[in-house]
């Protein structure tokens, strides 16, 4: 029971969420939170594991304020406003027309949306990518999962080398624009991949300008975690309109899963569980960078968000028994 105290704010959120839905749409649009607050879970747990391996690192207000800040951030930020702003940008709609667009005309604002859909993958996957390279190449790492590959002497030599995850994010994003098909706007495509290069560039300095040697910058971290997060809803406010079309529905589904997901992140740090399995932070990381290479792929092909999720809990679960095993070796209760 002590552990549930972790979930006690997500369930009251679910219960507020839950009940909304069923006033405001009957039980059909309670089954649609519903479906959608697991699609979210499922899409972002791996999310919820490199939250917590970043928010052990900073100092205890932070990590409170991930909560308190970070969840109306979530909710109505990046689930709710930010598709608002990425229609109204790309139809060139004012804030307040497309937001009636989206209540009156829910048809014409999913096609906005959809076809702005490869800019939102571009820099998605882009930022994703780096985050994925930047442990991959992390010559600090103590723990190795997959030795073959991570202890090589290639992986540990390119290690050494400063900037490798910048050079391959780059060189990828000069190969995706110069293979652009025809038909597809290559400029923007450019544009976003990079922007999403260069945020994560710009998180890392800023962290390492203002952190000490135990404790990262508060606000930078924070920044980081709220960035890390959108690039993980991108995928879900999308594949949201396969089942609804109401904004409202989709933030509430997707909203009370983001609740689980912090919650999720505050009880991996409160119980030490990344230190306990120790691969799961890996396995986290690998699903980051199926998911990056997902996300770019998607630019030019449909992929379902089922294939997506479940290549990423795929990952995280295997990752999870080798922790387990790895726990009898040692003779670990």
């Amino acid at each position: 029971m002590k552990k549930l105290k972790y979930f006690y704010s997500s369930f009251i959120i679910t219960a507020i969420g839950f009940s909304f839905a069923l006033y405001y749409g009957g039980w059909e649009a309670l089954y649609i939170v519903f479906l959608l607050s697991i699609l979210e879970v499922s899409l972002s747990f791996d999310n919820a594991v490199v939250n917590a391996k970043v928010l052990s690192t900073l100092e205890k207000k932070w990590q409170d304020r991930f909560i308190t800040w970070g969840i109306p951030i979530a909710v109505f930020g990046m689930r709710f406003l930010f598709p608002i702003v990425i229609v109204a940008v790309v139809g060139g709609l004012g804030l307040v027309e497309t937001f009636f667009i989206a209540v009156d005309e829910p048809e014409r604002y999913k096609s906005i949306l959809e076809s702005s859909e490869y800019m939102i993958f571009a820099f998605g996957g882009s930022f994703l990518l780096m985050v994925f390279l930047d442990f991959f190449f992390d010559e600090d790492k103590e723990v190795k999962w997959l030795k073959l590959v991570e202890d090589s002497g290639v992986v540990n030599r390119f290690s050494t080398i400063a900037n490798t995850e910048l050079i391959i994010a780059m060189a990828l994003g000069i190969g995706l624009t110069y293979m652009t098909p025809e038909g597809y706007d290559s400029t923007s495509i450019a544009l976003a991949y990079f922007t999403g290069v260069l945020l994560h560039s710009i998180l890392r300095a800023v962290d390492d300008l203002f952190s000490t040697e135990t404790v990262k910058n508060g606000l930078a971290g924070l920044i980081y975690l709220e960035v890390l997060d959108a690039s993980f809803s991108f995928d879900g406010v999308i594949g949201a309109f396969a089942l609804s079309n109401d904004i409202f529905v989709i933030m509430i589904g997707l909203g009370v899963g983001a609740m689980f997901v912090r919650s999720l992140t505050i009880y991996f740090v409160e119980q030490k569980t990344l230190s306990e399995f120790i691969y799961l932070e890996h396995g986290a990381h690998y699903a980051i960078g199926a998911l990056a290479l997902i996300m770019l792929a998607k630019i030019y092909v449909h992929i379902g968000e089922a294939i997506t999720g479940t290549v990423g809990l795929a990952l995280i679960l295997i990752a999870f028994i080798h922790s387990l095993q790895d726990k009898k070796k040692r003779g670990i209760d």
